[in-house]
């Protein structure tokens, strides 16, 4: 499968994300001594999943993707792998009809809030304009791709983050 999506750092909460759907993601990458490893084996909820994303080309908002469901005891056996952990919450915001999902990170990375959107197509993804509640466009950026994110702190990769003007973002409950 394709995968096309754009990424952006959060500029401010949206209103009404506390109401949103909501849900925690673990992901844990393999092998633990790339420095940006590419498979991915994920528990969303109480769904379970191995993943193997790498970019086409140089666009990095388009994505070969595959992906295998597992089931509970299959994601158990597989997280004895040693591998590098993010933990995030996942909200799914409806903005404009469409789709944000937004990651609010938490241990580590708490601070660091993500926004993705999916397209379906490349003419799509270019026609999309950027929401007020985005401070960039961080698609292209590698030190945001989830690879390189797992095993971070906030202080790993402030430097890259104040190339934008990015202060660290709380969502209360969260």
């Amino acid at each position: 499968m394709i995968e096309f999506e754009k990424t952006y750092l959060a500029k401010s909460i949206p209103e009404g994300l506390e109401r949103a759907k909501r849900e925690e993601i673990i992901d844990i990458y393999i092998p633990k001594s790339k420095e940006h490893p590419v498979i991915r084996i994920r528990k969303k909820g109480n769904k379970y999943e191995i993943t193997k994303k790498v970019p086409i080309n140089e666009d990095r908002s388009v994505q070969k993707e595959q992906t295998i469901i597992l089931t509970e005891e299959e994601f158990k056996e597989f997280s004895k792998l040693e591998g590098k952990v993010v933990r995030k919450i996942r909200f799914y915001y409806n903005y404009n009809g469409r789709t944000a999902e937004i990651d609010v990170f938490k241990g580590g990375l708490q601070g660091l809030i993500l926004v993705d959107f999916e397209f379906k197509s490349e003419e799509e993804k270019k026609g999309f304009a950027m929401p007020e509640f985005c401070l960039a466009d961080v698609t292209q950026e590698n030190f945001v791709a989830g690879g390189m994110l797992c095993g971070k702190t906030y202080a790993d990769i402030e430097k890259e983050l104040s190339r934008f003007g990015y202060v660290p973002l709380e969502v209360n409950g969260v």
